[in-house]
């Protein structure tokens, strides 16, 4: 039988009567704490970020889809980025220029990239319909658009500078004309607004570069001492000819005259003797001026002038280094734009007959004038890019000259022909600092 655990209560009695229970008292009242009136604030403010900032992420998500939109450009474009220019002017030079159409999207497109502190000055090449996002990136890179200037090879310094001082987008002046043969010629690129004396250093340091390197590689029987004596060298070949073909057998008849003793006798020598570096006499040589003792003329002195005539290019430096192993010691122009080379004086001799009678049938076709090449071609034309007709050396002084000659000058096929007895220097001394001592030849 289970067992009641409840606890009995005694019974009251009949006549007591009960007392009333008093209810439980009610929890007591919490008192409602104040809202801070700052976190109020703060509350408002979380919310109205929180609503700029979708508003903004919106507006940046649509700035960086309009950046992304090819613009409005219709076909390839330059564009010149003034010194200084902040992102407004140059948000506002691109919209006239036509290539964005929203300046203010371009520039929070800028700020949000980062890129607006990157963006450098200089003349830049926009390809036709560019995004504002692709502009941003190509003036961000520095890719400005590069401009060249070729310098000829066998050109003077004095030659040189003055075609880097007219050209227009190269800046800054040129106080000192280089040393001849001192620089380089060659193709040079550079941007707009690029110094002409940065133009000068850097042919200056491909030169010193180049010539240590064919140095290296110069033969122990060459008889050329110095770098400089190869430059020297080296500027005569270049302007003896133009064609890349005759170069090293050129070089060999120079040093083949050079290991005889024998005088060089080359005509651009006693140009450059003349004028320096003008290097061009605009005329042809006279008669006179081959035996006109100038410390260049290879007709008068012995050996290697005291400095290049010329700033010879790579080719022709090596051209000496790598000279033709010939017994050719003359040459003569042959009348296709090079040269009939000849290893003795009697073939030579029938080399200048043939190109007299060339000359000759010339001038008839001419109605009797002298050709228009009778300038002598030791000079380059005026302001020339390429010289593709090389000079011609001389020709025995008995050799008539031909119809319609011009009396008095240099004949190109004119030669002192050295050691023989037409030779009007043999065994002839002369003091280089009295000219009058120079005994002139008679036309």
């Amino acid at each position: 039988m289970p067992v009641n655990d409840t606890p009995r209560v005694a019974p009251k009695s009949p006549g007591e009567a009960l007392k009333p229970v008093a209810p439980p008292a009610p929890p007591p009242r919490t008192r409602r704490r104040r809202r801070s009136p700052f976190l109020s604030m703060l509350s408002g403010l979380f919310t109205v970020a929180l609503v700029g900032a979708g508003v903004v992420g919106a507006g940046i998500a649509i700035v960086s889809n309009q950046s992304k939109t090819p613009g409005p450009l219709t076909s390839d474009r330059a564009v010149i980025i003034p010194k200084e220019s902040g992102l407004t002017e140059i948000a506002a030079l691109l919209e006239r220029e036509g290539l964005i159409e929203h300046p203010l999207s371009f520039r929070i497109a800028a700020i949000v990239g980062g890129d607006w502190h990157k963006l450098k000055a200089g003349e830049y090449l926009f390809k036709a319909r560019v995004s504002p996002q692709e502009i941003l990136d190509i003036m961000s890179s520095g890719k400005v658009v590069e401009h060249s200037i070729t310098v000829p090879e066998g050109l003077t310094s004095e030659q040189i500078v003055e075609r880097l001082r007219a050209n227009e987008l190269l800046t800054g002046e040129i106080e000192q004309v280089p040393k001849e043969g001192s620089i380089l010629p060659d193709t040079y690129r550079f941007p707009r607004g690029f110094s002409r004396k940065g133009i000068i250093d850097r042919m200056a340091r491909d030169q010193n570069a180049v010539l240590e390197r064919i140095w290296a590689k110069k033969p122990a029987d060459l008889p050329i001492k110095t770098p400089q004596e190869l430059v020297i060298l080296a500027s005569i070949v270049e302007k003896e000819t133009g064609r890349a073909d005759e170069r090293p057998r050129v070089a060999g008849v120079f040093i083949n005259r050079l290991n005889q003793k024998m005088k060089l006798q080359s005509d651009p020598t006693i140009v450059y003797g003349l004028v320096g570096g003008k290097g061009t006499l605009g005329r042809p040589i006279q008669r006179s001026e081959i035996t006109q003792a100038t410390p260049y003329n290879t007709y008068v002195i012995n050996g290697l002038p005291p400095g290049p005539i010329a700033n010879p290019g790579r080719a022709a430096m090596e051209a000496v280094v790598n000279h033709s192993r010939t017994k050719d010691l003359y040459f003569v122009a042959d009348g296709s734009g090079g040269h009939a080379f000849a290893e003795t004086l009697e073939q030579h001799n029938r080399n200048v007959g043939r190109w007299r009678q060339i000359e000759t049938t010339r001038t008839q076709q001419q109605g009797g004038k002298p050709p228009a090449e009778a300038v002598d071609k030791v000079e380059p034309p005026p302001a020339p890019e390429n010289r593709t007709e090389a000079p011609a050396t001389a020709q025995p002084a008995s050799v008539a000259e031909p119809a319609g000659a011009v009396p008095g000058t240099r004949a190109r096929a004119f030669d002192a022909s050295e050691g023989t007895a037409r030779d009007p220097l043999l065994n002839k001394t002369f003091d280089l600092n009295s000219p009058k001592q120079v005994p002139q030849l008679k036309p």
